[in-house]
């Protein structure tokens, strides 16, 4: 169907709740001050990163998405069953809406409120969803989903349905886990409830080709961020000047990730200049890995219940529906 013939994806309107270019910024440079340095990992995600992500849950060493799409699949109907009629599906990092088709077509919410820090990518998205899905209302939300956001006043009175697949938790250290799933008890409320994928320990060669394929186009992902920052934020990294780095750390129950300079280098930033040394790492992302008892350990921590869990055929992966207590 042509969009000019949708009156939906033609009225939608993006709820932009401004994430502030001067904050980012100040997050950039103290990351860039730290020993090691650090970038957090949602400035991966403009529209060539959240493109590069996409082609990334295609490959055949990156099992996540294959896995999550198979529970969502198999175990739609008892989602939709659970979370009842009414609803407003609020998803968490919009990305690729592979998954996210899945529930619509199995749970049929009344509203949509797709996530995402990255404007472009997330207008783009939705305007796809509403013209597949006429009778659905998607109100397309930009802002930082690691801080406090508000929802458009249009869903109010539906159930809230919050759904955080991927395993994109694990980017979050354990206390900010703990401090992001309780923004989320406070967006969803007390009769919400929290669609959750989570990935669990298991082999370090099968994390670690993961994280490594052979194409290298994690490798690429990771290296966009730093055009990402040179083109939003100003600042002048190479980034043919990094490496990509990644390995499962068993102690911590973590993939970690970094870029690591080739050579002595100089980054600058409003003025601000920051030295890298040859072989110096720049932490992008931690990836950790759960049981089910430390997930649901930390879900009751942080007002919310176990109420149905699933694993996949080879049991890699979780997707847990938890409510808010």
């Amino acid at each position: 169907m042509a969009r000019s013939s949708n009156r939906l994806a033609d009225e939608i309107e993006l709820h932009d709740q401004k994430p502030l270019l001067a904050d980012a910024q100040l997050e950039i440079k103290r990351g860039l001050r730290t020993d090691p340095k650090k970038l957090s990992p949602k400035f991966f995600y403009d529209q060539r990163g959240s493109n590069l992500f996409e082609a990334i849950t295609e490959l055949p060493e990156y099992y996540l998405t294959r896995a999550e799409l198979s529970i969502l699949h198999t175990h739609g109907t008892a989602i939709a069953d659970a979370i009842g009629s009414s609803v407003c599906l609020i998803e968490y990092g919009s990305g690729s809406s592979t998954k996210i088709r899945v529930l619509l077509e199995s749970c049929r919410p009344r509203a949509y409120v797709p996530v995402d820090i990255s404007s472009e990518y997330l207008l783009h998205s939705s305007h796809r969803i509403a013209d597949d899905y006429p009778w659905l209302h998607v109100y397309p939300t930009c802002a930082d989903y690691s801080t406090p956001f508000g929802l458009p006043s249009s869903v109010d009175g539906l159930t809230r349905v919050a759904f955080f697949p991927g395993s994109s938790l694990g980017n979050f250290e354990p206390a900010d886990a703990a401090m992001f799933m309780e923004g989320v008890r406070d967006v969803v409320g007390n009769e919400g409830w929290f669609l959750i994928g989570v990935d669990t320990k298991k082999s370090e060669s099968v994390l670690n080709r993961a994280y490594n394929d052979s194409g290298g186009v994690t490798a690429e992902f990771n290296r966009n961020m730093l055009r990402h920052l040179n083109e939003r934020f100003g600042t002048d990294f190479d980034a043919r000047a990094f490496e990509h780095f990644a390995r499962y750390n068993p102690s911590k129950g973590r993939i970690e990730m970094y870029l690591v300079s080739k050579c002595e280098q100089d980054v600058r930033l409003e003025g601000e200049t920051f030295r890298f040394a040859p072989g110096e790492r720049m932490h992008t992302e931690n990836s950790y890995k759960y049981s089910l008892d430390e997930f649901v350990a930390l879900a009751d921590a942080t007002g919310f219940r176990q109420h149905l869990t699933w694993f996949d055929a080879d049991h890699q992966f979780m997707e847990l529906l938890l409510k808010a207590t």
